[in-house]
């Protein structure tokens, strides 16, 4: 199993006690999807390394409680905090409607109601306070907030997403 292969789940950030358990912050607005994982893959020290757990459970709203398999002292612990927690890309909920997972859309066209065919999203810049598709046409990068106003129609077989941006706003780019 690769990372490429893998969604981010969480990262590990405490220990729970002195018998190797640890709390892990979940990446997810349904933490209760992930209560009852056999196993969990985790990048320690660059490798990624597959985890089998004993035992989970919810702790708090987003926190996981784990036992994991031969982590039994508090060193064994320490050693692991920190770490990033993954999981295979199929174990991801489907989406539906106009929801999607951002590695998802990577390579879908997007249409604009106004502008026509605007370009291929090449990547999503979720660095700024809002979420943005970084789109190429023809070279030039455009930027489109993620914005649910603007986003009318998701054509998952087609790969193409319709918006309907503000008058001008991929103009900007092309000037």
């Amino acid at each position: 199993m690769n990372i490429e292969d893998c969604f981010y789940l969480g990262k590990i950030v405490k220990k729970y006690s002195f018998k190797g358990e640890l709390l892990i912050k979940l990446d997810t607005d349904e933490p209760e999807l992930y209560d009852q994982l056999d196993s969990v893959f985790m990048m320690v020290r660059n490798n990624f390394i597959p985890f089998f757990i004993e035992s989970s459970q919810l702790h708090k709203s987003n926190l996981l409680r784990v036992k994991f398999e031969d982590v039994n002292t508090e060193e064994d612990a320490d050693s692991l905090l920190k770490c990033e927690l993954y999981l295979p890309l199929e174990f991801l909920p489907k989406l539906e409607g106009t929801k999607f997972y951002f590695h998802e859309i990577i390579g879908f066209t997007v249409e604009d109601t106004v502008f026509g065919e605007v370009g291929i999203i090449t990547g999503i810049n979720d660095s700024t306070a809002q979420a943005l598709f970084e789109i190429n046409r023809d070279g030039t990068e455009i930027l489109i907030p993620m914005n649910d106003e603007f986003i009318k129609t998701l054509d998952r077989d087609k790969k193409i997403i319709h918006v309907e941006t503000p008058e001008g706003l991929i103009d900007l780019y092309l000037e």
